[in-house]
């Protein structure tokens, strides 16, 4: 299973208690494992550090069951095939030498995508992905690097010209699973060693307090708006600067998680995900303080950040 887990336990979330302003404030969630990306290769466009891959089936229009081959170098992007005809085989040769664990790829359709079906394709054997048209909201898939390749066939269509098959793609150490959005994942608080690593290991950490919680059931997602107070590590600008001091930003869980504002501050950390910023670890600020004081007396801390 993948780790998106982020809920507390049953009758202790967000909501604060009218007797003990701390009662209820949220537990530290777990967090996804890092997301590492490597430089674009040749043959690519290079775009705020990701390919953009382009093919046409007008190349091949003639023979419609020519089978292209593409080759992507980069670990994250996307491939956009306009005019589809015919098939595309999809080669991930990422620029990684000895990975340090199993790779998983994660495949998300564009929005407009259509005019073809995706498939995972081993050995010639096929499993289906997306089929033409699957592109709402949370339509994720994942599986081990090492499961097979990507195979692209265009459906039947009487006009081509207004057809665009497209996904983006990461690559990451995550652990293998079918949806990385899937809700059945449990929703527990990290514990003190998950957090410290949390702490060292995310695409950002912050600190800072909830504005408010927006919900879209549509994507089963709920956004948490953040004013933040300090930023000890952002990859991507997700936290801007807010008029009056401070940054802005909002990061994204499952709604399954059931997320209300609360009080105080906490210590946010998380990952980027197909340029979208999902929470991790978030415990309250003072719990923080509490765990790594105690792991810098024993000599434990795996990474060194300035606590006030």
């Amino acid at each position: 299973g993948l780790a998106w887990r982020s809920l507390a336990p049953a009758g202790s979330w967000w909501g604060p208690s009218d007797s003990d302003p701390s009662a209820g404030l949220p537990q530290p969630l777990p967090l996804p494992l890092p997301l590492p990306l490597v430089c674009c290769g040749a043959g690519s466009l290079e775009l705020s550090d990701l390919c953009i891959t382009r093919a046409s089936g007008l190349t091949h229009e003639a023979h419609r069951k020519e089978v292209e081959q593409v080759y992507l170098r980069c670990s994250a992007g996307a491939v956009e095939w306009m005019y589809p005809t015919g098939a595309l085989s999809v080669n991930l040769r990422p620029n990684v030498v000895s990975p340090s664990r199993p790779l998983t790829l994660c495949i998300k359709p564009l929005g407009d995508s259509s005019g073809a079906n995706i498939y995972l394709e081993k050995t010639g054997a096929l499993k289906l992905l997306f089929r033409d048209g699957d592109h709402g909201p949370g339509q994720v898939r994942c599986f081990g690097f090492q499961q097979g390749s990507l195979f692209v066939e265009a459906t039947p269509q009487q006009d081509i010209r207004r057809r665009t098959t497209g996904f983006q793609y990461e690559l990451s150490s995550r652990p293998t699973g079918s949806d990385l959005h899937a809700l059945s994942a449990p929703c527990r608080p990290c514990s003190d060693t998950e957090v410290l690593l949390a702490v060292c290991t995310s695409d950002f950490v912050v600190r800072g307090a909830i504005q408010d919680v927006t919900h879209a059931p549509e994507r089963q997602e709920s956004a948490i708006h953040l004013r933040v107070s300090r930023i000890y590590r952002q990859k991507s600008r997700v936290f801007r600067a807010a008029p009056g001091g401070g940054w802005r930003g909002r990061i994204s869980t499952l709604l399954a998680c059931g997320v209300r504002p609360g009080r105080g501050e906490f210590l946010f950390t998380g990952h980027m995900h197909f340029g979208e910023a999902r929470l991790g670890c978030a415990p309250r600020l003072e719990d923080f303080q509490r765990m790594y004081r105690d792991a810098e007396a024993r000599g434990l801390n795996p990474c060194e950040m300035a606590v006030e």
